[in-house]
């Protein structure tokens, strides 16, 4: 029994850290303070799409979008290879705009959310053949990231990361390194039950 409480007694110790940042990240986690911004849903603004109207679309389009927007109108189709952004009129693929006309799209998605997203300050895009995107940097500190294929946006600002942050360290990802953080997690979890049941034998058969 001796040998029972050393062992408890060592994996308690073992397990004080882990378990301030589940008890911290778990309340965090219980009263989500500032999940709203952090995780909100951001769109590009659509604009009617008056007297427009869309040809006989192609045999291997499995789904269609067409969508009018500050810099135009676009077609958007998926076909079993991905999405593709079109010309709605010639269908030939439009490439992604210059920095000006990113910054355009974008600054027009955030106009009304001035106290979360400040300024776009500077613009990076990336042209690829497969999947053109761009990043933006917002004077407020978000990243907002464009995916051209299909005209969505995806927001992350520093409230992000700091949850993002909770998360790693409520399951235990504190390396960075995906196979180091999973034997971190099946320790964490091996030992946590040991501790149980170790406490469990000295509460229930431990001499007083």
């Amino acid at each position: 029994m001796r040998r029972t409480r050393l062992v408890h007694r060592i994996l308690g110790l073992l397990l004080l850290l882990p378990m301030i940042g589940w008890v911290v990240t778990g309340f965090a986690f219980f009263i989500k303070p500032g999940y709203g911004s952090a995780y909100e849903l951001l769109e590009v603004r659509r604009y009617a799409l008056d007297g427009f109207r869309l040809s006989r679309p192609a045999p291997d389009w499995i789904e269609v979008r067409l969508l009018r927007t500050t810099l135009g109108d676009h077609l958007l189709a998926r076909t079993d290879s991905g999405w593709m952004h079109l010309d709605p009129v010639t269908r030939q693929p439009l490439r992604l705009p210059d920095e000006a006309s990113i910054r355009r799209l974008v600054e027009d998605a955030i106009v009304e959310r001035h106290a979360r997203y400040g300024e776009v300050e500077f613009v990076t895009g990336d042209n690829g053949d497969n999947r053109p995107s761009a990043t933006i940097r917002t004077s407020s500190g978000v990243e907002i990231n464009l995916e051209w294929n299909t005209l969505q946006l995806q927001q992350s600002g520093p409230d992000t990361r700091r949850i993002d942050a909770l998360y790693r360290i409520h399951y235990l990802q504190w390396t960075g390194i995906a196979s180091v953080d999973r034997l971190l997690g099946l320790a964490g979890l091996v030992a946590l039950l040991v501790l149980t049941v170790l406490g469990m034998r000295l509460a229930l058969f431990a001499r007083g």
